[in-house]
This record gives structure tokens, sequence and C-alpha cells, in this order.
């Protein structure tokens, strides 16, 4: 029997309501497992109202996990950490610790293998230039080796005495080891300007997490390794938020609206430097294969004593974990937390846990303070932050914004006395699942004084965010923030 055209069109129309039938309830049961209920929740409505491009994203980016093999990479290597540094955690006197801190470490270490360690020195450096100068200082002193892990690592006027520093080390038999995300650094000015410098000097280099799938190298694109690291001879070590790059970052965009960057990176001496060369032992493994010589391997935190004596430990964090280890350490201090919180992060786009924690301690009478940038230079993630700001004031917390045209991009939090955080994360979504990050929580009452000066200069370089002013904000400003902080939901 031959069908008219408006069977066709019947028969057409009913497969395509029963494949949107097949899509909707495969959706259903695919998206939300093991995932947060409102990542799950925003996927769900883009697959729903926009099918094809929902589905299109989410087989592009819908899963936060790195390929199977490099996370049972991960996990023998975290067990060999945990395994080889087993007692070592020598650390000031204990009986002074507030009552939960040994909680807290033994969470951390429970996570990412590493111990806390203590007689360390940590010197806060705020200045950009003078922390390019002081990482550079340290490579010109280099006897054996330099280890440079950065999320962006580009070659230019600014960071040039940086690489002739790694160049002169190269020349006199120093072994210089870098690793610098690929993504990240690849849309960079200079990128190839960069690779050619590298390769011509003699240092060993890798791209980490490299999309390259006609090499067979490809994972989730948006999965980087954010961490920023520069390990000398094991005896000195800087982190912080600094990438090595002009303060500009070389973007037109940026140049055009006279945008700086403000950092915080900490140079420390002490066993903890093990701690960090451990951590880009692992990545270089990772990147390369290549099981760990002795010469790359750390020494087992036996470095001499400091007399500021603070006890640090290491928190690595990312999709190569089963568990947000940056998120648990953050979350932990904020509950722990019983007279003051000052954070500071230029990606403030809290999930539900992190909102209720901060507001809570304003409801038990912690005073705590937010500094974030008056401006952003990244538009969704920009107002996704945004959408926070009424809910944090109206619970009682003081935002601080960071003046312009300075982008505020330390990251970095105290809590009471004597205990912080500083690292390379940030305090989003992409920073606690999607993120390779790396955090340092330090107690030590010096150290956190000199965290409160460096907060002063912010506040003094900041204005104070109201309730009253914010009510005033325009009603487009409103949906843009919401719509945003829909978006990031997606991961």
């Amino acid at each position: 029997m031959r069908l008219t055209g408006e069977q066709w069109t019947i028969i057409v129309a009913a497969v395509i309501l029963i494949i949107d039938l097949v899509v909707r309830i495969v959706a259903v049961i695919v998206v939300p497992r093991n995932r947060r209920p409102t990542a799950g929740m925003a996927w769900l409505l883009a697959i729903f109202f926009v099918p094809f491009l929902g589905i299109l994203f989410f087989l592009l980016i819908g899963s936060p996990k790195l390929p199977k093999a490099r996370r049972t990479k991960q996990a023998e290597v975290n067990a060999y950490i945990k395994d080889s540094t087993h007692g070592v955690e020598r650390v000031s006197d204990s009986s002074a610790w507030p009552s939960w801190f040994a909680g807290v470490v033994r969470m951390n270490r429970n996570l990412g293998a590493m111990p806390l360690i203590g007689s360390n020195s940590g010197r806060l450096i705020g200045d950009y230039q003078g922390s390019l100068d002081a990482m550079t200082e340290a490579i010109s002193s280099a006897q054996r080796y330099v280890h440079v892990e950065f999320y962006i690592f580009a070659l230019d006027r600014t960071t040039a005495p940086f690489f002739d520093a790694l160049e002169a080390a190269v020349a006199r038999g120093v072994k210089v080891r870098v690793l610098l995300d690929h993504i990240a650094s690849v849309r960079v000015k200079g990128y190839k300007k960069t690779i050619r410098r590298l390769t011509k000097m003699g240092a060993a280099w890798h791209l980490m997490l490299p999309v390259q799938p006609f090499k067979g190298k490809y994972q989730r694109p948006d999965l980087r390794n954010h961490r920023k690291i520069l390990v000398v001879d094991g005896e000195v070590a800087f982190m912080g938020s600094q990438n090595i790059i002009d303060r500009s970052y070389n973007k037109k965009s940026n140049l055009k609206r006279g945008l700086k960057w403000k950092e915080l990176v900490v140079k420390l001496e002490g066993p903890i430097v093990s701690g960090l060369d451990a951590i880009f032992a692992t990545d270089w493994f990772l990147e390369t294969g290549e099981p760990p010589r002795r010469e790359l391997l750390p020494a087992p935190f036996e470095q001499a004593g400091s007399e500021q004596n603070l006890d640090c430990q290491v928190v690595p964090s990312g999709p190569g974990f089963s568990n947000e280890n940056n998120l648990k350490l953050f979350l932990s201090l904020l509950y722990a937390a019983k007279q003051q919180i000052i954070i500071t992060s230029p990606y403030f786009v809290p999930d539900e846990s992190m909102l209720y924690a901060i507001s809570g301690a304003v409801q038990r009478g912690v005073h705590v303070e937010l500094f974030v940038s008056e401006i952003g230079d990244q538009a969704l993630v920009y107002h996704a932050q945004r959408s926070y700001y009424e809910a944090l004031l109206r619970a009682g917390v003081k935002i601080y914004l960071y003046k312009a045209p300075y982008i505020l991009h330390s990251k970095h939090f105290s809590i009471d006395e004597d205990v912080a955080v500083i690292g390379s994360s940030n305090m989003d979504i992409r920073s606690f699942e999607l993120n390779m990050e790396v955090s340092l929580l330090v107690r030590g009452a010096s150290f956190v004084k000199s965290m409160r000066e460096v907060e002063a200069g912010y506040r003094a370089d900041s204005r104070e965010l109201t309730l009253e002013e914010w009510d005033d904000q325009p009603l487009l400003s409103t949906v843009l923030d919401n719509l945003a902080r829909l978006t990031s939901a997606l991961q």
C-alpha cells in the first residue's frame, strides 16, 4: 500500500516524538548520576529546551573526570606519597593547636596524601614585579635543578629576565624542567615564541593536559591544570596566584581597559618545599609517563628547619582525585572559625554548601569579609559572582570591591589569628571540580599577621559595597547576573 504525503508526515512526526521522548528519558537517567543536583538540573534544562545544542555540549564537556588511566596513575602516586611520608609529621607543639585543627589535617592527609610538616618559613610577596624578581633571583642561584609549573607560561618583555635566568641555569649544567598548561598557554600571545625559546635553551618541557586528539591525547577540553609552582634545588619554593606573564596578560582588550592583575605569592623555605616538589614530580610523571627517577624525586622532608616554625600542609585537588579536596578544606575552616574569616577570591561563585557555611558563620557571631574586584575580566563569571552579593550582604558579610583598573587575582583566606590558606584555587565550581589546583594550609600567628597586613592593604584600596547601593542595581544587570548564575552550574 502506497502511503500518502499526509501519512508520511504523521509517521515522521511520530518518530521524532518517540526519539525526543527517549532522549529525555535517557537524559533523566544518565545526567544526574554522581553529579551535583544543581548541575544535573542545569544540564537537564539545557537538553530539554535546546536538545541538539544541549546534547552536543553535554557530550563535549559533560564529564568532569579525567581519563580512567590517568586517575589510576594519580591514585598510585597518592598511595606512594602517603606510604613514603609515614611518620614525617615533625610539627610545632600540637597542644597549642585549636581543638579542630588535627581533624582537618587528618582529612587533608586522607584526601590528598600529603602530611603536615613543621619548621618552615613563608614570606608573602604582593608586588607583581617583586615576585617575578624574587623567582628570577632564586633561579639564578640554582645549582642542581629548577622545576617550573604554571597554568600560563609566556615569554614577553616582563618575563624575559625569568627566561634568561632559566637559560643561564641550563648553560651551567642545572636541570630545568617546565610544565605549562596547554590550552591556557596556547591562547596567549607569543606561545610559539615561548616554546621555541624553551627548546633552544635546552630545557625539558611538556604540556599539561594537552588537547591533541590526533596524537591520542584528549580529555574534556576545559579540564585544566591551574597550579603555579616553582621549586629550586628542593630548598626554596614559590606558589600562589601569579602566572608567568605580563600583568596585562598581553590582551588587547585588557590593554584598552588598562587592566592590571594584583597577585599574592608566598616564598617558602624548609621541609614543606619537598611537598611542592612532590606535586611537580607527580604532574611530570602523569604528563610524560616516565617513572620518577631518583633525581626527580624530592628529598623526604629533610630540609633544615626555620626560625619562623610554621606548620604547613600541601593540599592538591582536581579531577584526578575522587573528592573535592579544596572545597572540603575550605568548608572545614569556615565551620571552625570562631572570631573572623577574611576571604580573597577573584572568581567567587560558591556552591550551596559554601554559601551556607559563610552565612552560618556570620549567624554564630563570626566577622566575615570578602574581597573581590570592582570590575571583571570574564563577563560570565563576573555576573555569576555578582548574583550572590545580595544574599551575602543580607547575611551580614562585608564585601569590599578592589578598585579598578586592577583585577584582584589573589587567592587566599584566613580564619581567626593563626590559620590561613593560600594557593591557586578560586572559590568556584570550576576550581572545585574541573581544575587541578594546589593549596597550602598554614598554621602560624606570624604568617597570619603578615596576611592581615596584606588584607589591610586591600581594604585601603577598596570600597565597601552596601546593601543600599546593591538595591539600586538596574534591572538589566540583575537579569544578566541571574542568567550567568544558571550557566555556572553547567559543570
